[in-house]
């Protein structure tokens, strides 16, 4: 096999979950002619983090080896409703609701894909020309035993949870929409493995050469243990504040750094080995931190932007000073005075008056720059103050 080849490979395979199959793909990359890659989504959530990016950023790695990349907008399955690693019916879209993400996930996404290698494309195209009959043929092609190998489906089957027949057509209509593209590569996490295979499977029922199959890992939020997520707060938006994006990162610890360079970062994996090496020799982890944050930044914003982030966050929390803008709220004393967790909870640092208590407890609470490890502190009416959690949330609080 020629040595480019052999370097195709390794960077189609960097970070990834599976392969199926790498012969194939093999084969495919030796013929020379260009790949067409694949990836659906379903726009039910059109605000991008980086969660999301781990996958675009492997077509963005594919088109820069001259491949061919086919982003699929789920407008018909949109309004089906994956279940994916949920346990109950995702709600069906509106066309109105699916169009009006669709528009928010092309511009978002084009700040990694280049535009002239994408092709996006909607299934509603080929999907709303099939008929009833159509559709019958196609959901024939498979039995209910083997849609109940779906582990989400197994898992509600089991419980007996509700699993409308609708649902059924998802995987099916995700498989028929490689029949129509004539994909030679679909991409997805791991959590869409079985409707992966679905799309092989159908390929070579229509007597088409079948796809190959690449997943990636899903990717741990801030915590470093939860999937990245919006509902659980742990997660970087692409469209955040240049400011916000790059606290966050440099708040991740030192060993989620080295999973967030693998799966984020369009360095070689030569020179995140090399800082390996170097952070291990005693280079300060910090410094490549500062490095990820500003590219990041840098991506989807600009490098002035990432340029000024440094500063703010040098300035900040090296040195100290306080951000330019502090949100201001005032808060009703049912006496003479308030418990600050109570305080804390109210004006929407902490989530919980016990979450108020375990940052007191880490000494990550600070009243006018002084930490606070009393944790049956009261404020008294009256009283202004700028009150920290942590190192980005910020409040200036009056006691009323």
């Amino acid at each position: 096999m020629k040595k480019s080849i052999i370097s195709d490979l390794g960077i189609i395979k960097r970070g990834s979950h599976e392969l199926l199959v790498e012969t194939e793909l093999e084969s495919r990359l030796i013929s020379g002619h260009p790949l067409r890659v694949k990836a659906g989504f379903d726009p039910t959530a059109p605000d991008l983090h980086l969660g999301h990016t781990v996958l675009i950023n492997k077509l963005r790695q594919l088109q820069e080896m001259g491949h061919h990349v086919l982003f699929l907008i789920g407008d018909f399955t949109g309004m089906i409703g994956d279940p994916s690693g949920k346990n109950a019916t995702r709600p069906p879209l509106s066309r109105e609701q699916v169009a009006e993400n669709a528009k928010s996930y092309t511009a978002q996404v084009f700040k990694i894909l280049k535009p002239d290698q994408t092709e996006v494309v909607f299934n509603s195209t080929w999907m709303d020309k099939l008929n009833a009959a159509d559709l019958i043929k196609l959901a024939a092609t498979h039995t209910v035993a083997r849609m109940l190998e779906r582990d989400d489906f197994d898992k509600r089957y089991r419980n007996n949870q509700a699993i409308a027949i609708h649902e059924f057509l998802y995987p099916l209509i995700q498989g028929y929409d490689s029949v129509a593209l004539k994909a030679d590569l679909e991409l997805g996490g791991t959590d869409q493995k079985f409707n992966l295979l679905m799309g092989r499977e159908l390929q070579k029922h229509f007597g088409q050469p079948q796809q190959c199959i690449l997943t990636m890992p899903l990717l741990e939020g801030l915590d470093g243990v939860n999937k990245m997520s919006k509902s659980l707060n742990n997660y970087v938006g692409i469209t955040e504040n240049p400011k916000d994006i790059f606290g966050k990162l440099m708040s991740i610890s030192d060993q989620l750094m080295w999973r967030y360079l693998e799966l984020l970062s369009f360095e070689s994996l030569q020179t995140i080995q090399k800082w390996r090496e170097e952070v291990e020799s005693g280079r300060n982890p910090r410094d490549v931190k500062v490095r990820f944050a500003q590219e990041i930044v840098a991506r989807f914003h600009s490098q002035r932007d990432a340029e000024e982030a440094l500063a703010d966050f040098e300035a900040r929390f090296r040195h100290g000073a306080l951000p330019d803008e502090i949100p201001e709220t005032s808060i009703q004393a049912p006496d003479d005075e308030i418990p600050l967790v109570q305080v804390l909870k109210q004006s929407g640092l902490t989530a919980s008056t016990s979450e108020a208590l375990r940052m007191i407890e880490q000494g990550a609470v600070k009243l006018d720059g002084e930490k606070v490890d009393d944790k049956s502190m009261k404020l008294k009416k009256g009283i202004k103050t700028v009150i920290q959690v942590g190192k980005r949330k910020f409040a200036k609080v009056a006691i009323q």
